[in-house]
């Protein structure tokens, strides 16, 4: 799956540096190389899951921090990049830089458990729907994902827009966002390896939906912009790195972690493919307005805050001070 998925992944973002035309874009960028970013994600997720149990949240939140990583040095790399070198290089140089990082994961990554060859079946991707624990999981973290990234997405337009930032301070807005979400993906999870993943997650869920409606809603200057994206990039990452973790927790057969994380993730990319087209009709329709959007985005995390809540109960009840 690794040397496979760095192949897509990289040929993707080869094909896209030579593209000229909507389609083009979209076979490259919108597919391929998605494909073989997905093949890396859930190798590497379900690699890790196998080798800790007490510090899992905390391995995966480790693991999960590459991305903010990321998530800094590419924005800024392309960003300075692009009228250096054009678009074309921007995007062979990004590839390379992949390509070498991936290479490093193939040859580094494994699972303790040694792969066993089983015939395919539909069922064992259904038949995590039928417990209770997973499905409010799934519901509530697809209430969740449908809100999520509207920040990530329009911070900068509204930064620009409404806040009337610099365009060269408004550049770096995602990359501080990236930045927190770094320490909110390895700290939380090791806070919740001690008092429960489930108790921090839905601690940390409300507590994104509430920035969003009180901070990013009324925000007009550069010092609130700055602040809402790094409380948010911190509160967000936890729920992107313990995700996993929680459905590890929940599974009863660490064997089909793979099965059942690709089941959730499955479910969950559709509200990714919709809730940024919702967040962007949103602002059309109020003519420019992100008041609509950035109430979207907030009421649907705590919505999802309340599933993952439910989750919680009816795993360890109602009692405050059970780890669960």
């Amino acid at each position: 799956m690794l040397m496979v998925g760095t192949f897509l992944h990289v040929f993707g973002l080869m094909m896209a540096s030579l593209a000229s035309k909507y389609y083009q874009f979209l076979l490259a960028q919108g597919l391929c190389s998605p494909i073989g970013a997905s093949l890396l994600f859930y190798a590497a997720v379900s690699s890790v899951s196998t080798w800790f149990h007490n510090r899992r949240a905390l391995a995966l939140g480790i693991v999960a921090a590459g991305s903010s990583i990321g998530g800094v040095i590419f924005p800024i790399m392309i960003y300075r990049l692009l009228p250096m070198v054009g678009f074309a290089w921007s995007m062979r140089i990004a590839a390379f830089t992949i390509l070498f990082m991936s290479l490093i994961a193939t040859f580094t990554v494994t699972s303790r458990l040694v792969p066993v060859k089983r015939p395919w079946t539909i069922k064992e991707y259904s038949e995590p729907l039928r417990e209770p624990a997973f499905l409010m999981l799934t519901a509530g973290s697809f209430m969740y994902f449908l809100g999520m990234f509207l920040p990530l997405t329009f911070i900068i337009p509204h930064a620009r827009q409404v806040v009337h930032m610099s365009e060269y301070l408004a550049s770096y807005i995602l990359a501080i966002l990236n930045a927190a979400s770094l320490f909110g993906r390895i700290f939380p999870g090791w806070v919740g390896d001690k008092i429960g993943r489930f108790n921090v997650t839905v601690v940390m869920s409300t507590f994104t939906g509430i920035i969003v409606l009180a901070l990013w809603v009324p925000a007009r200057g550069n010092a609130a912009e700055i602040v809402f994206a790094a409380l948010y990039g911190f509160a967000s990452g936890t729920f992107v790195s313990m995700v996993p973790a929680l459905v590890a927790q929940i599974s009863p057969d660490i064997r089909k972690i793979g099965v059942r994380s690709g089941t959730m993730f499955a479910i969950l990319s559709f509200a990714l493919l919709i809730g940024n087209p919702i967040g962007g009709a949103l602002v059309s329709k109020l003519h420019g307005n992100f008041t609509g959007l950035q109430v979207f985005g907030g009421a649907v995390q705590m919505v999802g805050a309340v599933g993952m809540l439910a989750c919680r109960v009816y795993l360890g009840g109602w009692k405050l001070g059970v780890k669960v």
